[in-house]
């Protein structure tokens, strides 16, 4: 039984690793290559939205694989789809057709980070999920090696190219192979009736009544915002600075995220998960200070600092998040509710901060010499008064533990 547990384990591990792997190698460079090819504005936040949109997919996925399919199937499906449309999106030279294929792949892909979410917890305790979890970390950071081969080894670019985007494709037939063995999850709510409500993934919504979920909930939106800065135009940000390898500075965080994630369940266990949680928008608050004091004062180094702390960010808010999630809903809901919080998150949240923050971008972009000019001081010093704002707040409104969670459980 033991050794059953052992290879369950690395199985649940080996799908999360490609499972980020197969996004982080094209998207962290994604919107340097946009600007190479001369996308820009409305254009570029509308492409750099395309995973958001592709979130409002999750909970009717995720509603799917509770009531008709494994899960695990659902998955390899997706990630098949995902494949053929990340190849064909490497192919085009028109930003139209990019965002068309792009969207496509996003509306099949994202749905797969909730569910390999409540994959896992189906087949292990919800308190080890952030140990399994940790291995999509290691999938990402392990993606910046593709540029290194490519730039050291093969001699030819990687970053703000189309070749990310085939590493993808690639990375995500191997990552169907890998769901096929995975165990059994099979639909809780196999053979009932379906409403309208269910199959839009709405269900999620009645838990909004609990005073500090919808807090939770709203929270979890606002932080977003600020947070999609970072995700969506960081790459931008380092190549007007003059970083080489964006996709390997990048991946400094997803490498400190390894560490800061297997911290997550003593966190949560020792702190609870509002201590948690406002830890994981402290480290956001500091990130942008970071950005902000390097910019005005020439030094770097307070760049690594902003990067090293998206794991704390990502581990404490998001996957801290997901667990709290996980306690509250019933079995029955756990993959609609954990599509639902990537739905608010990092579809309606990041839909919402890429167009915020391309016009924040804009309104500090200035023509000189015939070149468009950032102010990025000035971009990071709103953004910290803004997180400012939505950690206060959280630190007001929000009263739950995961304890309170387990005893209404």
């Amino acid at each position: 039984m033991k050794t059953r547990s052992v290879f369950v384990f690395f199985q649940l591990s080996l799908m999360l690793f490609l499972q980020f792997m197969m996004f982080a190698v094209w998207w962290v460079p994604l919107a340097a290559y946009l600007t190479n090819i001369g996308v820009e504005g409305t254009q570029k936040a509308l492409i750099l939205s395309s995973m958001a949109i592709g979130c409002l997919a999750s909970p009717l996925v995720g509603t799917i694989a509770d009531r008709y399919f494994s899960s695990e199937r659902v998955l390899l499906v997706t990630n098949l789809l995902t494949a053929v449309l990340l190849f064909f999106a490497a192919g085009q030279t028109s930003p139209v057709m990019l965002f068309v294929f792009l969207l496509l792949a996003m509306i099949v892909y994202m749905p797969s980070w909730g569910l390999t979410s409540a994959i896992a917890m189906a087949h292990a305790p919800a308190e080890k999920f952030p140990i399994i979890r940790v291995f999509g970390s290691v999938g990402w950071v392990v993606s910046g090696v593709f540029s290194l081969v490519a730039v050291n080894y093969f001699k030819i670019d990687f970053d703000g190219t189309n070749t990310p985007l085939y590493c993808g494709a690639a990375i995500a037939v191997v990552a169907a192979l890998v769901n096929w063995t995975l165990p059994k999850t099979k639909p809780k709510k196999g053979g009932q009736k379906i409403s309208a409500f269910d199959l839009l993934g709405l269900r999620s919504l009645s838990l909004m009544k609990d005073k500090n979920f919808a807090v939770f909930i709203i929270i979890s939106f606002l932080a977003m915002i600020p947070f999609a800065l970072y995700w969506s135009y960081l790459s931008q940000f380092l190549q007007d600075v003059g970083f080489k390898y964006i996709t390997i500075t990048m991946n400094w965080g997803q490498f400190a995220e390894m560490f800061f994630m297997v911290m997550v369940p003593f966190m949560l266990k020792k702190a609870g998960v509002r201590a948690t949680m406002i830890l994981g928008l402290t480290a956001l608050l500091i990130r942008y200070i970071a950005f902000y004091l390097g910019g005005i004062n020439d030094l770097p180094l307070l760049y690594f600092v902003a990067i090293l702390v998206h794991g704390i960010i990502y581990g404490f808010f998001f996957v801290g998040g997901q667990v709290y999630i996980h306690k509250k809903v019933p079995e029955e809901l756990n993959a609609q509710a954990q599509g639902f919080i990537f739905l608010v998150t990092f579809g309606l949240g990041l839909l919402v901060g890429n167009f915020v923050n391309a016009e924040l971008i804009q309104m500090y972009t200035e023509s000189v010499n015939g070149l468009d000019v950032i102010n990025w001081a000035n971009v990071w010093a709103v953004t910290s008064v803004c997180t400012l704002f939505i950690l206060i707040l959280f630190v007001l409104f929000f009263r739950n533990s995961i304890k309170d969670n387990k005893e209404k459980a």
